[in-house]
């Protein structure tokens, strides 16, 4: 195995080389069976393409690129491997990730799920762990953002300790947040990967904020989600729902049976259904046990847990 390096000019030419979704290195890597990926280094515009495998076909894939920057990609390269938006023409599918494998709805509710997401600005998945409601909701966000229809996504979600504290937390405030957006990083890692990922955050074409962060703001051009919001008080929900700019659209995720707030407060998820109830161009989609997707001993745990609390009310 050997690596080599090449070195590009800005992010337009870093752009360029990666098409949308990385469509252009997927394709060389199916071709010639090798690993590429794209890296900034520490100065603005600082790019570079890293190549590795086996010594001949990496010396073919540098040759290639360097070719592709003067004349674009060959006929044969788009002959062999086929593109993202063909692949994508399989029925039910999203997008398709950095390994090739279809992001696609598993249950009836998924299903309504992301068509509401296709037809509404504002779409609230309230439902318990594992059912895919952040997961889907970035890879209906990454399409948007691959098909251009918005030029942005942001991802938000409230700092509330679920028995932790922040300030037994080492580091400055964004290490002490990290931890908290840790779930978004995941459903971004299973699908464009960890170097794209860090690209796309590099450049700010992904934007992960604190809930806190998102007062005084109008986001235009973005599919914008709120992850966690059974964790909003009643305040924080009504300033989010109004940060929506033009062309614009959000989705809002949250498990009202994992509320980690004091006592005292109400969740801003559990009131804003009652508020926005009669409001025309909002969807609710609703998920239960049957739409777990996780270990099969998840949607036993969930089970087991509702039947729990039913006892304990009776």
């Amino acid at each position: 195995m050997v690596t080599k390096k090449l070195f590009l000019k800005n992010s337009d030419e870093a752009l360029m080389l990666m098409g949308q979704q990385d469509e252009n290195l997927r394709r060389l890597e199916k071709v010639h069976g090798v690993q590429i990926f794209v890296r900034q280094g520490q100065g603005m515009g600082d790019f570079s393409v890293v190549v590795r495998g086996a010594s001949g076909k990496v010396e073919k894939v540098v040759s290639e690129l360097e070719a592709i920057r003067e004349n674009g990609f060959s006929a044969d390269i788009k002959r062999n491997a086929p593109s993202q938006r063909a692949a994508a023409a399989e029925p039910d599918t999203i997008y398709i990730n950095f390994q090739g494998k279809h992001v696609k709805p598993r249950s009836d509710h998924q299903r309504k799920y992301v068509e509401y997401i296709k037809k509404y600005d504002l779409v609230f998945a309230i439902g318990p762990a594992g059912t895919g409601k952040t997961f889907l909701s970035v890879a209906c966000a990454l399409e948007a953002l691959g098909s251009g229809r918005v030029s942005r996504i942001v991802l938000t979600r409230p700092v509330v300790e679920a028995g932790e504290k922040l300030g037994f937390l080492p580091g400055d405030l964004y290490e002490k947040i990290n931890p908290y957006l840790k779930p978004l990083y995941d459903a971004f890692y299973a699908t464009v990967g960890p170097e794209r990922f860090r690209f796309l955050r590099e450049e700010e074409t992904v934007e992960i904020v604190p809930l806190a962060y998102m007062r005084g703001r109008t986001i235009d051009d973005a599919f914008i989600i709120l992850d966690e919001a059974q964790n909003t008080t009643h305040e924080q929900m009504k300033m989010f729902l109004t940060r929506l700019g033009t062309d614009s659209q959000m989705v809002v995720t949250g498990d009202i049976t994992q509320i980690d707030l004091e006592k005292r407060q109400e969740s801003g998820l559990v009131a804003v259904r009652k508020i926005i109830a009669d409001v025309e161009g909002i969807k609710t989609m609703t998920f239960d046990q049957s739409d777990v997707v996780r270990h099969g001993l998840v949607k036993k745990i969930i089970t087991a847990y509702e039947n729990w609390d039913t006892d304990q009310k009776r």
